[in-house]
């Protein structure tokens, strides 16, 4: 079955694609096995000067990389391009700093020499999401290719454009052939692929369902992986944060990438001294936001992923509306072609309710009372994902508190949470385990060797 990618703001199908065949799956591992023995007789300097050359492309050829990321799924053109020129970004952080990262660790030890060193594992499958279709490829890909391993990348079938253009862009960076490789495969077939012996080891960011999937089928094969799935993230506002700003990056947290972020702030807990005013402020800010053409530079919200996707967020707003709870706002399909979906607020959510349970992968803000710092903390920890959170305080002790006891990831002071190339990046609970980015990042697909001489 041919891969079909179409336009969400239009419906109108862009390009269809037919799959890798068996034949081209077994010669793409082939060489993604090659390119990393050969690996070994190369150094970082030389790694680094054609990761340097990726990112120039990213950057230099961003309106064509973003026009596509815009076209297969919807973020605004101005998000696409800002998207590419964080790519680049990683891609400079890791030809920089790649070498000292994996530098030999010494160790004392009653030996003559005793010491870690960090040698590359081999070709590195990732199952990567349509949301962030560049970032969430380029965050994985820097690291390992400067570790020394290979990418065999299977991308969602929605992006499948984004998919081959970021093969192309390694391979102009003069990257060699198995270096970084895009199959074009469906689900169905990822099961074969992470079995292949020649495969050491997969990286998914996606749903609770598919990583629970691969690493299911990766722990039967003794295969490591790194899980990146949903979250809820809370957004915590206590009485001496300030209001304004907190509701001015609040209204941003929940919308960016039209809402389709698994860091995106879901649910905004809100001291009841401050609720009413915060609820009022982040509502007119709201309702300021222009939905519309992903292609205008003045648009702030695009539409969905799919029209499937819509109705499946709608069905989840229904559903927490007949359990009780309270749509103060917007939340609501929009009339017109294309997958639109108007940003909103639910408020009086009912533990049992999709909003209060699952994550809502769409611009709706789930608001909850809190009557003080305890209780928003146990709201904010009642829930199975715990990939970021974000508290506002200007009280020192309140943010220690956060820091300490909320399950998550991150927590973030008085901003939103965001992705930084030298920040490590993860989640707990079933928002998967181990982590993206900075020096954690690179170091998950290498073997920590220890040498010990007598």
């Amino acid at each position: 079955m041919s891969l079909k990618s179409v336009n969400p703001a239009t419906g109108e199908t862009i390009q269809t694609y037919e799959p890798t065949s068996d034949a081209d799956i077994d010669k793409a591992l082939t060489q993604a096995e090659s390119y990393c023995a050969s690996l070994r007789r190369t150094d970082f300097a030389s790694r680094a000067e054609k990761m340097r050359k990726a990112a120039d492309i990213l950057e230099q050829d961003k309106d064509r990389w973003a026009k596509l990321m815009t076209s297969e799924m919807g973020k605004t053109i101005t998000a696409a391009r800002a998207e590419a020129e964080k790519c680049a970004w990683a891609c400079r952080f890791y030809a920089d700093n790649a070498e000292s990262f994996l530098a030999d660790e010494a160790i004392e030890a009653d030996k003559s020499k005793s010491f870690v060193r960090h040698l590359p594992l081999g070709p590195v499958l990732a199952v990567m999401p349509w949301n962030f279709p560049f970032w969430q490829v380029i965050r994985f890909a820097a690291p390992a290719l400067m570790a020394g391993n290979a990418g065999v990348l299977k991308h969602a079938s929605n992006v499948s454009g984004c998919a081959l253009a970021i093969e192309e862009i390694f391979k102009k960076a003069g990257f060699e052939d198995g270096a970084f490789t895009t199959l074009l495969i469906g689900s169905d077939r990822v099961e074969r692929v992470l079995k292949d012996d020649r495969i050491k080891a997969a990286t998914l960011t996606g749903s609770e369902p598919a990583g629970s999937a691969v690493a299911g089928t990766a722990g039967a094969e003794i295969k490591k992986t790194v899980l990146e799935l949903g979250g809820s993230d809370a957004f915590i506002v206590m009485p001496s944060a300030d209001l304004e700003k907190a509701a001015e990056i609040g209204v941003k947290a929940r919308t960016i990438n039209n809402g389709q972020s698994c860091i995106a702030s879901k649910r905004f807990i809100v001291h009841e001294d401050v609720y009413e005013d915060y609820k009022a402020l982040f509502l007119e800010k709201l309702q300021a936001l222009k939905v519309g053409d992903p292609m205008d530079g003045d648009t702030d919200i695009g539409p969905l992923v799919s029209e499937k996707a819509r109705e499946d967020i709608h069905a989840q707003v229904f559903d927490s509306i007949e359990a009780g709870a309270v749509r103060t706002w917007g939340a609501e399909v929009m009339d017109g072609p294309g997958a639109f979906y108007r940003p909103g607020i639910l408020e009086e959510i009912s533990p049992g309710s999709p909003a209060y349970d699952d994550e809502i992968f769409a611009p709706v803000a789930l608001f909850f009372r809190a009557v003080n710092l305890d209780r928003a903390i146990a709201l904010a920890n009642d829930h199975r994902y715990g990939l970021s959170s974000v508290i506002w305080t200007k009280d020192e002790a309140e943010q220690e508190q956060a820091i300490e006891r909320l399950q998550a990831g991150a927590t973030f002071i008085n901003d939103m949470t965001a992705s930084d190339p030298r920040l490590p990046f993860g989640g707990v609970k079933k928002s998967g385990y181990g982590r993206e980015l900075a020096q954690d990042g690179i170091r998950e697909f290498v073997n920590r060797k220890t040498v010990a001489a007598g």
